[in-house]
């Protein structure tokens, strides 16, 4: 997905709610071995994107930043900044993504085989303990998601982190003895 970023220079508070004013998000990218660079993003641009984006799956979205004078340049979202009172998106962080070397990415853990399990058809609820997991990799290897297949589980029966199809290309960065989702009594 493709954003438009304007430079800008830090000088007060008022500049950045100048920008807001005018319909900009203000955020910073940082990049390994440098300090953070600060830009603005169309708003509107972003609040189109976010509404095409699964819920859960903005962390692995890849966006692409167009800036005036400069190669595009992909980047992913760290973290975003909300107003309390509205949910307008005031402030971004990312991290840009250079070629050959790793990032660390929460991968969101989605849940397939519901349909069939044998434990949701006797009552049971699928519980998903883990909803994410942070992983570190390349950028060209980030998934999209985990799926964790629930068709066979029994009522009480768990899946771990570690019945998880993960990539040789994919390092995670948590205990894989963890359980990631139960079935379990309503």
């Amino acid at each position: 997905m493709k954003l438009k970023a304007f430079k800008r220079n830090v000088e007060k508070k008022c500049s950045v709610k100048k920008l807001r004013r005018e319909g900009k998000i203000p955020a910073v990218i940082y990049k390994k071995g440098s300090s953070g660079e600060e830009l603005s993003i169309d708003g509107q641009m972003f609040t189109a994107a976010l509404r095409k984006v699964e819920p859960g799956h903005l962390s692995t979205t890849v966006f692409i930043l167009e800036e005036e004078g400069r190669a595009e340049r992909q980047v992913i979202v760290k973290e975003i900044q909300y107003n309390v009172t509205n949910y307008d998106v005031i402030h971004l962080d990312f991290e840009e993504l250079i070629e050959g070397t790793p990032v660390n990415v929460k991968i969101p853990i989605e849940i397939v085989g519901a349909a069939d399990c044998p434990g949701i058809k006797l009552g049971g609820v699928p519980r998903q303990v883990i909803r994410a997991m942070k992983v570190r990799c390349l950028p060209k290897d980030i998934p999209a998601s985990f799926p964790v297949d629930i068709s066979t589980l029994s009522l009480g029966e768990s899946k771990r982190l570690s019945d998880l199809q993960i990539a040789n290309t994919i390092r995670p960065l948590m205990n894989l003895s963890e359980v990631a989702v139960a079935i379990v009594k309503r």
